[in-house]
Order: C-alpha cells, then sequence, then structure tokens
C-alpha cells in the first residue's frame, strides 16, 4: 500500500498577498490587550470601593469627592472609562458588521453606536474632571456634609 501524495498546485497560481488595512486585526489585538487591562482596572476598583474600609456603607457622595480630589484616582477612572467604552463600542461594532444584512441598515446602526458613544465618553470625562463637591456660591443646605469640613 502506498502512502497518498498530495496534489501539486496548479500551474499558474500564486497566492496573492492580503490587500487593504490591517485595522482588523488591530481591533483584534485591542480587544484583547483592552480585555487584559480592564481586568486590572475593574478589580482594583472593587477592592478599594468595596472591600477596604467600611465596604459598600462608605460609598456615598463625600467618598467619591475625595477620590477624585486626587489625580491618581481621576486618571484611574478616566482609563477605566475611555478602555470600557471604546472595548464595548468595538464589540458592538463587530456584531453589527456580523448580523445586520442590508449596508444601509449597518451604516446606520454603527453611526448610532459611534455617537452614543462618544457622547458617553465626552461627559464621562468632563464629570470626572470638573466635578466640583462644594461649589462657591451654592446653598449651604443643598451641599454635601463634607464641605462643611473644607
Amino acid at each position: 500500500m502506498s502512502a497518498p501524495t498530495i496534489p501539486a498546485p496548479r500551474a499558474g497560481y500564486q497566492r496573492s498577498k492580503a490587500k487593504g488595512s490591517n485595522f482588523e486585526m488591530g481591533a483584534w489585538l485591542f480587544m484583547r490587550l483592552s480585555g487584559i487591562i480592564l481586568v486590572v482596572l475593574i478589580f482594583g476598583h472593587l477592592i478599594v470601593n468595596l472591600w477596604l474600609g467600611d465596604g459598600v456603607h462608605q460609598l456615598d457622595f463625600g467618598f467619591v469627592a475625595g477620590k477624585w480630589a486626587s489625580p491618581f484616582w481621576q486618571i484611574w477612572d478616566l482609563t477605566m472609562l475611555w478602555l470600557a467604552m471604546i472595548h464595548g463600542t468595538n464589540g458592538v461594532r463587530t456584531i453589527i458588521l456580523d448580523y445586520a444584512e442590508r449596508p444601509a441598515t449597518r451604516m446606520t446602526l454603527q453611526i448610532v453606536l459611534y455617537v452614543a458613544s462618544a457622547v458617553v465618553i465626552v461627559l464621562g470625562t468632563l464629570v470626572i474632571f470638573t466635578f466640583e463637591p462644594c461649589p462657591a456660591g451654592a446653598d449651604p443646605s443643598l451641599l454635601p456634609s463634607i464641605c462643611e469640613a473644607l
């Protein structure tokens, strides 16, 4: 019994190099790397907010105001916001590309997705960097208790 033979390639056939951008490869790689970073950021967030100190009982307006007084926690939360939104947007973009059959539907869904993601990123960034727990000139009865100590 002889070993099976592998047919020779067709004459004149040459494998062509892939054309176009590497966007999909970059998006695939981003999902893996951002997922790893997000796991670290989210577990750090949960440990500090829920495990250390009084746990969930410490979470209130004053706790957030105290955290966001530090540039470290502002950058931590900003990084978590941006990575989570871009990671999620890329995942939903992939789902739209897989399941939306008509090009017009696909384009409409992608535009809605990108606009919604941009709005959340911009508003979240503004909240993190412009958060002022004790605005000057505000009615003292409306301010949180941490403002009395300041």
